[in-house]
């Protein structure tokens, strides 16, 4: 068996020193121990004193210590998340595309609930609606502008109604079946529209030009009174469509003739409203005359 290496440091001088020292240090530690706990004991409230001010002195070194403790621990998770930033990137991107697509669909929904709020707010305050239905389908391309209504003839509709949307006037039933009818369109270069200008009632008929805008002519003689941007509405004239409803906004003047473009679009009108003519509602809704009995006649003579 090997003998133990021998703890005497000899003559070096470094070895010395440092036996010393941990002596040293070894007394000290135990003197300072056994003084903080006669403090502790006989002194309690200078023991806090001393307390508090070592856990301020030791603050910095605490909160170094900790940061440094953190970032190891977090190590890690910055590498796995570094190794992983590829994949992570690509679902954020489907993320944001999906949600982009969220928020187009709850802005079109969005309008589709104002444009039928409109609609409802039009039928309750207006008593000659007939009824609401949707527009299926419109044409586009062909030389008559028809669209086509998903009620008819089972639903009370009949030819000549007018149909208009929240933002103004579609144009007027053409033909029905039991339960769908064909819309003459406002473009469509058979229909005729009595109209005014909104601001100063200046009357005028509107014709459709086959290609999706209107031909507005003046009703008054002279040179043309409309210019571009002035809100043509009906006249009431005719018996058919009722006063005051939106038709069209003039876009361009060529000498005495107005062009202009219909405020409702069918392509982007879904519902929309079939009224009563003009005439039938005030048929309706006028009270029927008191008659009168004449009474017997008396001669009278004057003095």
């Amino acid at each position: 068996m090997a003998r133990p290496p021998s703890r005497r440091p000899g003559y070096n001088r470094k070895a010395q020193y440092s036996l010393f020292v941990s002596y040293v240090v070894a007394v000290t530690g135990a003197a300072v121990g056994l003084l903080l706990v006669a403090v502790a004991i006989f002194d309690p409230t200078g023991f806090a004193a001393i307390r508090t001010a070592t856990s301020e002195i030791s603050r910095p070194a605490s909160l170094g210590l900790r940061n440094m403790v953190s970032g190891i621990s977090s190590l890690d998770e910055v590498l796995t998340a570094y190794w992983r930033a590829g994949s992570q990137n690509i679902a954020l991107r489907r993320q944001v595309e999906a949600d982009h697509n969220r928020i187009i669909e709850a802005k079109a929904i969005s309008q589709e609930n104002l444009r039928l709020k409109k609609l409802l707010k039009l039928v309750d305050e207006d008593e000659s609606s007939l009824l609401t239905a949707r527009l299926i389908s419109s044409s586009s391309s062909s030389p008559r502008r028809f669209a086509r209504l998903n009620a008819g003839r089972w639903q009370g509709v009949r030819t000549g109604m007018p149909v208009r949307a929240s933002e103004g006037l579609i144009g007027r039933i053409h033909s029905i079946t039991p339960n769908t009818a064909e819309v003459l369109l406002l473009t469509d270069n058979s229909n005729i529209v009595p109209i005014r200008r909104a601001t100063d009632s200046v009357p005028a008929i509107s014709t459709g030009l086959g290609d999706g805008t209107l031909e507005i002519r003046s009703l008054a003689a002279g040179r043309n009174p409309f210019s571009p941007g002035d809100i043509l509405v009906t006249s009431g004239v005719g018996g058919i469509y009722q006063p005051n409803i939106p038709v069209a906004v003039v876009v361009r003047i060529a000498g005495e003739i107005a062009y202009g473009v219909p405020l409702a679009n069918p392509s982007k009108v879904d519902a929309v409203v079939v009224e009563r003519s003009f005439e039938e509602a005030v048929t309706r809704n006028e009270p029927a005359a008191a008659e009168i009995t004449p009474g017997p006649v008396t001669n009278a003579t004057v003095q």
